[in-house]
């Protein structure tokens, strides 16, 4: 098998394993704080059994560490507004609102990395909008807070996306993933007295929890992460934005086979997920002549891993 054709294949197995995150939140039983809490604490566990990372961490400028940190935070938010978006509504809703994060990207980025304004990828913020509006009336009202809370991760995955563009190049992608996720961790444990409606970060999983908690760590979050890895370096920025934007595709589809999401949803849902997705799709194929590089670390710690280009 050629180079490219097996890349390819690992990125599609990744993004199916990335699909598979919104079904797991959903499966756990937790709520959604303690839930990203434990799986960022067992990554970074994980993560600090490589010798690599304890290197990185040491030769870090104090500087860049607290940049890092200070993405880790818009990572933790972003987690936890995702997994409370599948507790408020369902998988197929989160999913579909995390379609919305290269949307968001077109717009902030732009700002962040201070570069010129596309006019285009403003069109592609205003083709989206019949498809919230789709989504939103396609979807029972008590999921519809849901929908609002997705909303904001989607933003958030912009923001943290775009601030590690411009930090990409200064640190090892697996080092880099230990600070933010480390960080995070310990703002949820900061935030959680905080939010006395939401209950503690630390709650002692059961065993069915722990064990879709191990898989969710390791199997979706660490073994695509080192997959996606070795795949980028056989394949374009374009080529991998392409497939990675089948995530929330997949996501829907595994919700509909798993836990048959779409008897609580109707035809208006899945027209809007339709306009959603296109213009997702629109948005590399107008930037396909920017010669941007492909970004690991984006792939670490993102649930819409669709924002790489």
């Amino acid at each position: 098998m050629q180079p490219v054709t097996k890349a390819r294949w690992q990125i599609h197995f990744c993004v199916l394993l990335w699909g598979f995150t919104a079904i797991l939140g959903k499966l756990i039983t937790l709520p959604a704080l303690p839930l990203v809490w434990w799986r960022m604490l067992l990554v970074v566990a994980a993560l600090l059994l490589f010798p690599s990372v304890w290197r990185g961490l040491k030769t870090m400028p104090a500087r860049l560490r607290w940049a890092y940190a200070g993405i880790g935070v818009l990572v933790s938010l972003h987690w936890l507004t995702f997994y409370a978006a599948i507790k408020l509504a369902n998988a197929s809703v989160a999913a579909t609102c995390i379609a919305l994060g290269p949307v968001f990207l077109s717009l902030v980025e732009p700002w962040i990395a201070r570069r010129k304004f596309d006019p285009r990828e403003l069109l592609i913020g205003v083709a989206v909008v019949p498809g919230v509006a789709m989504v939103v009336g396609g979807v029972p009202a008590q999921m519809r807070l849901g929908i609002a809370v997705g909303a904001l991760s989607a933003l958030l995955v912009a923001l943290f996306g775009s601030f590690n563009k411009r930090l990409v190049e200064h640190a090892d992608p697996l080092t880099v993933t230990c600070i933010e996720l480390g960080t995070g961790t310990v703002f949820l444990t900061l935030l959680a007295p905080l939010l006395p409606h939401v209950g503690p970060a630390f709650v002692l999983p059961s065993p069915h929890d722990a064990a879709l908690l191990m898989l969710l760590s390791f199997g979706c979050t660490l073994l695509p992460f080192a997959l996606a890895l070795v795949a980028l370096r056989h394949m374009s920025a374009f080529g991998t934005q392409m497939v990675t934007n089948l995530e929330p595709v997949y996501a829907i589809l595994l919700a509909i086979v798993l836990l048959g999401e779409q008897r609580q949803l109707d035809g208006w849902f899945y027209a809007g997920v339709a306009v959603i997705l296109a213009a997702v799709f629109i948005h590399p194929l107008l930037s396909r002549q920017q010669a941007a590089p492909s970004q690991p670390e984006l792939l670490g710690t993102s649930e819409s891993h669709g924002i790489v280009e």
